[in-house]
């Protein structure tokens, strides 16, 4: 079935000096413009499109794969401004709106931003919005702490930064866990660190726990023995100096080489740690 904003498998009609006619179903006949057809093909056979609008509102078909598609957030770099609003370069030969009233501040040429793609209630065209917080999924959620999640920065706050998490909920990143220069739309990993009992998510760059100690642990092997076995780096090294390598906190760091210690896989000195043969 032909849906706009959809990906379809939808059959070979006939075929025109501008490209090749598909089946739409409900949309009609649907054109694949000739710069868009396939190396082969036949009549009566299938061929897997995007379906979208073109520039005069007719349904029209593209064999490539948008950068986002309805349903999600995604950075996509702002390429003219016009009277009706933005539009956006997202892969495809018609480059996406950004209504003036989906604007939450006014766009620029440019210039990357963070927007939610969706099909316009009214016109029934794909358009973009950066009004994200009406987005959200407000509903209950079934994450655990510990669990590794995908994260979209949208926003910061006094606290820290706001991530969108799995493409779907809001959760913290609070700014005294975070040691890195971090902008809205970067995507990073991340894990769940706490659920609080109203609902709200707290999120790490790192496993929280015995989890995050333990995957700071293995990165101090390799890097001790790509280093040849000694590493300039240990408890006399001032919490800067271990961000700067490591990206982790003091506390965090002698919690690790205590581990490690403890299981005899280093030694220590004031200069250093040293990898056990």
């Amino acid at each position: 079935m032909a849906t706009i904003g959809e990906r379809a498998s939808l059959k070979i009609l006939r075929e025109k000096s501008f490209g090749l006619y598909l089946d739409g179903g409900a949309l009609g006949e649907v054109l694949l413009p000739r710069r868009e057809m396939p190396a082969q093909w036949d009549l009566g056979g299938m061929v897997d499109v995007f379906i979208y609008h073109d520039s005069e509102d007719r349904p029209v078909a593209t064999l490539k794969q948008p950068k986002a598609m309805p349903g999600q957030f995604a950075r996509l770099q702002v390429v003219e401004l016009t009277p009706v609003g933005a539009f956006l370069d997202w892969g495809l030969p018609k480059d996406l709106l950004v209504p003036f009233r989906e604007q939450k501040t006014r766009l620029e040429v440019g210039r990357f931003c963070l927007v939610y793609v969706r099909i316009d209630e009214v016109s029934g065209r794909i358009i973009a919005t950066t009004r994200l917080a009406r987005h959200l999924d407000l509903t209950p959620h079934t994450w655990c702490e510990g669990d590794a999640v995908d994260l979209i920065l949208y926003g910061k706050s006094a606290l820290g930064y706001k991530a969108i998490i799995n493409g779907s909920h809001s959760g913290l990143l609070f700014a005294n866990e975070v040691f890195q220069k971090m902008q809205p739309g970067e995507c990073v990993k991340g894990y769940i660190a706490a659920v609080r009992p109203d609902g709200k998510i707290d999120l790490s760059l790192h496993p929280p726990g015995r989890a995050r100690v333990s995957d700071l642990e293995g990165r101090i092997l390799a890097e001790l023995a790509a280093r040849g076995g000694f590493w300039a780096l240990g408890d006399s090294s001032s919490a800067a100096e271990i961000h700067a390598e490591l990206g982790v906190s003091k506390r965090t760091f002698k919690q690790a080489t205590g581990a490690l210690l403890r299981k005899r896989q280093i030694t220590l000195a004031d200069n250093g740690m040293r990898l056990v043969p």
